[in-house]
């Protein structure tokens, strides 16, 4: 971000002409469906009742100022009411009524109609999975603003099963060296940090790393694809953006192929030269950019230098600030395809991986647990059914909404270990969909001592038939008088589309 940085050499900024972003305010109008929220039972349309489409639900997104994104001359907030914008402007109409270095950008999808913004406020932590309204699981993207400090082991955990589950993540960086606040961390080392030291997947999980670089200026351009709906979305077509000090990534496409490149430095291509890079995990999507200024519109707080790159006629930095939020948000077309009709894609269990313990689960006691007698396939809890080697029965469930008109698919990892020897299938799993008055309208799969093998193995079921009904998930594990199998459970997910 050009001098923007406490810690990096000043440099002489050029000012320019201010300008109209045009045609970035189309209408998305996508129904965003709240995971945990009861779906009406559908009925179907005859010709005297014809089908009335609901209104759209807004698109959730959580702008983050935990981490010391005003530190320095940084201003990376939509607006100084927080947690919500509204409160110091409920109808903005100009970058101005929002106060902000990023008030452009809240008001942009503020007058689109289709969004619902919050701030996470300095002083908050990073959750996932708790009660509070500002929690990660109440929202469809989270935006890091050039982070300034390093998120806590807990933060990382909860950012990381928010993005497996489902949410959009969009990490902004800038240059090696723009420590805003001196403690020893710029934005460069909080987003690797993140990536590579967290409890759910560490091993490159996003197939990018940010490249410790300080490129004083350059005007990257936008790679030639007419169908990528980050490049040509409902906010405009981006042929590039601007550098004024900032980074790259290097994409790693063997650990992770859906990493892909968006916006190069000039003369690169490849997995080297990324400055606007996209990617998914698990269930999530990902977006990086390189740099703080393209977002900054020029104004903010008092005695904050700040640079107008959200209007600089050298990028197209609006339009792909605006389509990456519709992208990461599920109100365009992704890696998945286009949504059904009136759904949005959404994984929609409370609690998938586990790692909030019990929550959201009804389950046997103790079943959920850390213990290293059978490992959890990622993070550090799993559902251990079984294991006693007497006779018994364990119990996992949870009850959930299938919102109507959707695809919907169960899959969950299986690892089950046993000690029994013979041809008979003595002990049993059964994955099962039980309606709301507890009778089980199918059982989707049978598991037994005879499907024992090392390692996890990916379970998937489709659950089309429940859209619109409120359903309960049953996993029931039954052993026998004598020798232990365990089945183990680790990363569920329902997701819709």
């Amino acid at each position: 971000m050009l001098g923007a940085s406490s810690s990096a050499p000043s440099r002489r900024r050029t000012a320019l002409p201010r300008r109209k972003a045009a045609g970035v305010l189309t209408a998305l109008g996508a129904l965003v469906v709240a995971g945990g929220a009861a779906a009406q039972a559908a009925t179907p349309p005859t010709a005297s009742a014809p089908v009335v489409a609901a209104a759209a639900a807004p698109h959730r997104v959580l702008f983050d100022n935990s981490k010391a994104e005003t530190a320095g001359n940084a201003d990376w907030i939509i607006s100084t009411s927080q947690p919500d914008p509204l409160a110091q402007n409920p109808s903005p109409s100009a970058e101005t009524d929002w106060t902000g270095a990023l008030s452009s950008w809240g008001v942009a999808l503020q007058k689109s109609g289709d969004y619902a913004l919050k701030t996470l406020p300095s002083g908050n932590t990073i959750t996932y999975g708790t009660s509070s309204a500002l929690d990660l699981k109440n929202f469809d993207t989270f935006v890091l603003p050039e982070p300034n400090v390093l998120l806590s082991a807990a933060e990382k955990t909860a950012v990381m099963q928010f993005v497996k589950n489902g949410g959009g993540l969009f990490l902004i960086s800038d240059h090696t060296g723009s420590d805003r606040n001196n403690d020893g961390a710029d934005a460069v080392k909080v987003i690797n940090d993140l990536m590579s030291n967290n409890s759910v997947d560490s091993t490159d999980p996003f197939g990018f790393s940010v490249d410790a670089l300080n490129i004083a200026t350059d005007n990257p351009r936008a790679v030639a694809d007419s169908a990528d709906p980050v490049l040509n979305g409902s906010f405009g077509k981006v042929t590039g953006s601007i550098i004024r000090n900032g980074t790259t990534v290097t994409l790693k496409p063997a650990d992770n192929p859906a990493a892909k490149g968006e916006v190069y430095r000039t003369g690169y291509s490849g997995t080297t030269g990324a400055f606007f890079a996209t990617s998914t995990f698990g269930s999530g999507r990902i977006a990086f950019w390189g740099d703080s200024s393209p977002i900054d519109d020029g104004t903010g707080q008092s005695g904050n230098t700040l640079y107008d790159g959200w209007n600089d006629p050298a990028g197209t930095d609006a339009a792909l600030a605006l389509n990456a939020t519709a992208w990461l948000s599920g109100a365009a077309g992704g890696t998945g395809g286009d949504p059904a009709p009136g759904c949005t894609a959404a994984q929609l269990l409370a609690n998938p991986g586990f790692e909030s313990g019990s929550s959201g689960w009804t389950a046997t006691s103790r079943i959920i647990n850390t213990s290293s007698g059978e490992p959890a396939r990622t993070g550090a809890y799993k559902a251990w059914l079984g294991g006693k080697g007497t006779a018994h029965t364990d119990t996992l469930a949870q009850q959930v909404a299938i919102p109507a008109g959707c695809a919907a698919s169960l899959g969950f990892q299986l690892h089950i270990d046993t000690a029994e020897t013979s041809s008979t299938a003595y002990d049993t799993l059964k994955v099962q969909v039980l309606n709301s008055g507890g009778s089980v309208l199918a059982t989707l799969g049978t598991y037994s001592n005879l499907n024992a093998a090392s390692g996890y193995t990916q379970r998937t079921f489709d659950l089309g038939a429940y859209a619109g009904q409120t359903v309960t998930l049953k996993f029931t594990a039954t052993e026998g008088s004598k020798l232990q199998t365990s089945f183990v459970i680790d990363d569920t997910a329902l997701t819709v589309s």
